[in-house]
């Protein structure tokens, strides 16, 4: 009987941690569904710089909030399912050689891409990284997002592409509106110390 409890509590605790929030266009519901995200991306934003905001609306817009994300397979004759045009995968669809990049320069050896605690806080380190080596303001979420999205080595190239340009106003703008409902809840959110992180 204690061990179907237990195994029962481990689902329902990783479905609530995994599944796609109701209602991804405030931030607020988001962490009100999913408060353990709000700790980790709090953490986040005191590590790394990385505004809390900023982590969210690029989430929303690689994965949907989708642990699972990954780019659709190309297909042959417009019918044959082939393979994916690159290896990025979960939240924060990072791909694999920025993944162990990550890993190795944190020490962090075991995260996952399917948590959302890890995707966070490599979030958070590749914005660091690109204020670093790019000098771009971790407030700017405008030209972080095309870092993000392009990599460091062909930022500069950012403005060939009209479509990443498109994407990057977007995340300027879902980060804006996720900043000012953030203003609106964030006292409350801090007041639930019940969970240490």
């Amino acid at each position: 009987m204690k061990k179907n409890i237990i195994i029962c509590s481990l689902f329902f605790f990783i479905s609530s941690c995994t599944s796609i929030p109701k209602n991804t266009l405030n931030v607020c519901n988001i962490f009100s569904e999913k408060y353990l995200w709000y700790k980790f991306a709090k953490k986040t934003e005191r590590k790394w710089g990385a505004p809390i905001e900023l982590q969210m609306a690029i989430i929303k817009k690689e994965s949907g909030f989708d642990w699972l994300a990954k780019p659709e397979r190309t297909k042959i004759f417009k019918i044959i399912p082939w393979k994916r045009p690159s290896s990025s995968f979960g939240y924060s669809q990072a791909v694999i050689g920025t993944w162990d990049m990550y890993k190795k320069s944190t020490g962090n050896t075991l995260a996952s891409r399917v948590l959302f605690k890890d995707s966070s806080d490599f979030i958070g380190w590749y914005v660091n990284q690109t204020y670093k080596r790019l000098k771009i303001s971790k407030k700017n979420y405008f030209r972080q997002y095309l870092a993000y999205h392009e990599g460091w080595k062909n930022y500069k190239h950012y403005n060939k592409k009209s479509n990443v340009v498109g994407y990057a106003k977007q995340v300027s703008i879902q980060a804006k509106k996720y900043r000012s409902q953030l203003n609106r809840c964030k006292r409350k959110l801090n007041k639930k110390k019940y969970i240490i992180f």
